[in-house]
């Protein structure tokens, strides 16, 4: 789907990014981290041509984007950024039927797509498409630009640290959106973020860029068990890797069918550093665990989790 090939980017003699070569397959979510400067904005903005490469080769759909016209490629990618920059204007369909519409899409097709979008984010159509933004909050606002970056059926969609303002309330709930929307579309989704958290979460890779350099790509697994050198380490925090690890894991295949706890119980697809969580706040060794439909399926043990399945 995209493709750097020994890409290079300076800013007045300055090097933003020093010969990157990495391949991102249709369908995957790779996420683009590393500290302030590490040059991930500037990797993801090079791919539909915001920011243009120097040297090497970015391809997309198996041609160099440069074969493409700056605007014909951006029609074919979503772009939701941290600063949201809706039209303060526009309501929210006209913010989100704005791809759509230049598009040509018949306005029927436009409507029905602006109600499913809405939709699909937690936004009653009813309530919000009438609306214009400095009637929304911030979590609302970030909701309707990703809504908008959907609105065209994109073949990509890049993210810049669109969550980076908002308030771990917020930012928790609309990553399980995008983590939603990814397991539901099979859309292919580029992602910036600083924070290792959620690249964690969300990423089935993730590439960690520093000084401009790709030093290490993975899943997130192999990120934590098989850090490329101390740097990968201490990134992702070296006295914390254990409990990242947990993150990975839901508490599913730990449940002992059958099995009951007192208290309130928790969800099934809850991580296993959630239910550590709860554990040390309840001061408990037993947890019930119900499906989807809140229908009980067993209890988890502490020591199931601490001993693992082996």
């Amino acid at each position: 789907m995209i493709r750097f090939e020994h890409v290079g980017k300076s800013f007045a003699g300055a090097i933003a990014i020093d010969d990157l070569s990495l391949s991102i397959a249709p369908g995957e979510f790779v996420v683009l981290i590393g500290r302030s400067g590490a040059g991930k904005s500037t990797a993801l903005k090079m791919i539909n041509r915001l920011v243009e490469h120097d040297r090497g080769r970015i391809l997309f759909a198996g041609d160099e984007i440069r074969k493409f016209k700056p605007e014909e490629l951006r029609l074919r990618m979503g772009y939701a950024i941290q600063s949201i920059g809706l039209f303060p204007h526009w309501t929210v369909e006209q913010n989100v039927a704005a791809v759509p519409d230049l598009l040509g899409w018949p306005k029927a097709r436009i409507r029905d797509r602006v109600t499913e979008l809405l939709e699909l984010l937690g936004l009653a159509p009813a309530q919000f498409r009438s609306r214009y933004p400095h009637e929304l909050s911030g979590g609302q606002q970030q909701r309707v630009g990703v809504a908008r970056a959907l609105a065209g059926d994109p073949d990509v969609l890049l993210m810049d640290e669109p969550f980076g303002s908002l308030d771990p309330v917020t930012r928790d709930a609309l990553q399980r959106e995008i983590a939603r929307i990814h397991g539901t579309s099979g859309k292919t989704i580029v992602l910036v973020t600083h924070d290792i958290d959620e690249a964690l979460r969300l990423a089935t890779r993730i590439a960690l860029l520093d000084h401009g350099r790709l030093v290490q790509v993975g899943t997130p697994r192999e990120i934590l068990e098989r850090p490329a050198d101390d740097f990968v380490t201490g990134f992702v925090g070296k006295g914390e890797i254990g409990i990242k690890l947990l993150g990975l894991e839901t508490v599913a295949p730990y449940v002992r069918p059958g099995a009951v706890a007192p208290g309130e119980s928790i969800a099934a697809t809850a991580t296993l550093r959630e239910a550590l969580s709860t554990f040390v706040a309840r001061r408990v060794d037993r947890l019930a665990v119900v499906d989807a439909d809140g229908r009980p399926l067993g209890a988890l043990s502490l020591a199931d989790l601490v001993k693992g399945r082996g």
